[in-house]
């Protein structure tokens, strides 16, 4: 009887004995040069439950790893020069995200800072062959906040149209619901953000397990984005139908998350259980072909790729403090506004209303009147912006959903002309809960100077002021109306905004001026 032959014994290159340490030496490095950013991530993880997961992706990419120590091992640790010239570019898109007060930016430039250190360390044919445990460490940036008023919008016209369609009366009004057994409403946590994050990194995961070519790999992504919404679409006419057929006894307080959270987590189960009838068997590994690929890197030269990297890892940090040091006096109160033909100032006449913006340096809000028509302003100024204080931020806003006195009906975008000077703005329609009192709103920044409603542009243009030496000030203008008829309240606002347009960027101007 013959006996099986023994299983060859893992050998891995001798290269790994300094190149290990070198590489985990590295990222230590870059985690301690920029610790602030990577502790603010891991604040996100703890107080947001939609990023609670991103504690568990770096252990996942370990794993990962781990899994294939022996397909990685045989290989030859290499160094990569021009790997350290792709980690500078991520240094500069960080010391961008920085200066703009853009944390995702920041963010997203360490994790490749992270991957581009192990292909300069390691070289391309090692990080190749763990390309994906190193890419999914990106599913732990907090990301995707910005899709919440998209998903909201088209979760309340599906649980509209699923309403309808079986025979329940509906009168919509924006993401406000109203059903003859009450009142129903879409906020953030009815968007679905969280499932559809959730659904993604899972699915991913699910994906490069389960499949080997890239085409089913690619369409069970495809699937897990696609099935979170449609499933968010279904959970929310569930849960109006529960409350509806029910009195309102279920699917309330409590049990409005308990059944949403039982309806999604069935739905993605059904999805892995038919997503792994097409699974994929594992591949024999090509043992010839792996050993064909060993090359040599000198242990001296990934001890130079490895500190080429941690000092130019280290240029951004300083140059950031340097950008910082060039703070402007603290400003306690705005420049006066000068007097606007045709507009007197008035003590009241409109709703007491503000938008939510927060942690600004100086703020006014006044009530002008022209001839019957009466138009709000509202100035919030911005000074020595930082991650706490800054005036883009998906925290400021017109109104909450949780306002308990107004919500927004609709948005949208307008033409106006301040200096003979086009500009686009944002519109905003308000509803009050308790009457039938409806405000149109239009909004749009001020930087250093420059007149935009895009947020984009708004960070641009504050990185570029803050970078060429000319400070942060910037200033959020919202002007508001009552909208009595169509048309009427845009009327106002047109008028005014031309009225005050020159008086209030004169009044933004003296305010940066006084430092």
């Amino acid at each position: 009887m013959n006996q099986a032959p023994s299983p060859i014994a893992f050998v891995p290159h001798p290269g790994w004995r300094v190149a290990l340490p070198v590489v985990l030496l590295t990222l230590a490095a870059i985690l301690v040069i920029f610790r602030e950013t990577a502790l603010a991530m891991v604040e996100v993880w703890m107080r947001s439950g939609t990023y609670a997961h991103g504690f568990i992706v770096p252990p996942i990419s370990l794993w990962l790893i781990w899994r294939m120590r022996e397909k990685v091992g045989v290989l030859a640790p290499r160094h990569c020069y021009p790997a350290v010239l792709l980690l500078a570019a991520a240094g500069c898109a960080w010391l961008l995200g920085e200066v703009a007060t853009v944390n995702v930016v920041p963010q997203f430039a360490l994790i490749f800072m992270l991957v581009f250190a192990v292909l300069a360390v390691l070289g391309p044919v090692v990080a190749r062959s763990i390309a994906f445990p190193l890419l999914f460490l990106f599913f732990a940036v907090p990301f995707g906040d910005f899709t919440q008023p998209k998903l909201m919008e088209w979760t309340a016209k599906f649980t509209v149209l699923g309403l309808r369609l079986t025979g329940v009366p509906v009168y919509s009004d924006g993401l406000n619901l109203v059903i003859p057994s009450g009142r129903w409403a879409v906020v953030e946590a009815c968007s679905g953000v969280r499932y559809l994050i959730a659904s993604v990194t899972v699915g991913t995961l699910f994906a490069y397990l389960t499949y080997h070519t890239l085409r089913r790999r690619l369409i069970f992504v495809m699937v897990s984005i696609l099935v979170p919404i449609v499933a968010n679409w279904g959970r929310a006419y569930m849960i109006v139908m529960l409350g509806h057929l029910s009195g309102n006894t279920l699917a309330v307080g409590v049990d409005h998350l308990i059944y949403g959270w039982v309806f999604f987590g069935f739905v993605i189960m059904l999805m892995f259980w038919i997503g792994a009838r097409w699974r994929e068997d594992e591949l024999l590994p090509e043992a010839a072909k792996v050993l064909a690929v060993a090359g040599n890197g000198t242990d001296s030269a990934i001890w130079r790729a490895a500190c080429a990297t941690v000092l130019v890892a280290a240029v951004w940090p300083i140059a950031n403090w340097q950008v910082e040091r060039d703070t402007s006096p603290p400003l306690s109160q705005l420049a006066s506004l000068g007097p606007i033909i045709g507009w007197q100032s008035v003590p009241q006449g409109l709703p007491n209303w503000q938008p939510r913006f927060e942690n600004y340096s100086a703020s006014t809000q006044a009530t002008f009147e022209n001839d019957g028509r009466v138009a709000g302003l509202f100035l919030g100024y911005y000074r020595n912006q930082d991650q706490q204080h800054k005036m883009v931020t998906s925290m400021n806003v017109l109104v909450t959903t949780e306002d308990p006195v107004w919500s927004k009906v609709s948005s949208g975008t307008s033409e106006i002309a301040i200096n003979q000077q086009a500009l686009t703005v944002r519109t905003a329609l308000l509803r009050a809960h308790s009457s039938s009192a409806r405000l149109v709103v239009w909004q749009w920044y001020w930087v250093n100077g420059h007149w935009t409603a895009s947020d984009v542009l708004a960070k641009v243009y504050t990185a570029v002021s803050r970078l060429t030496g000319s400070g942060d000030d910037s200033a959020v203008i919202v002007l508001y109306a009552l909208q009595h008829q169509a048309g009427e309240a845009e009327a106002t606002l047109d008028a005014f905004a031309r009225a005050a347009g020159p008086v209030i960027a004169v009044a933004l101007q003296q305010s940066k001026a006084a430092r």
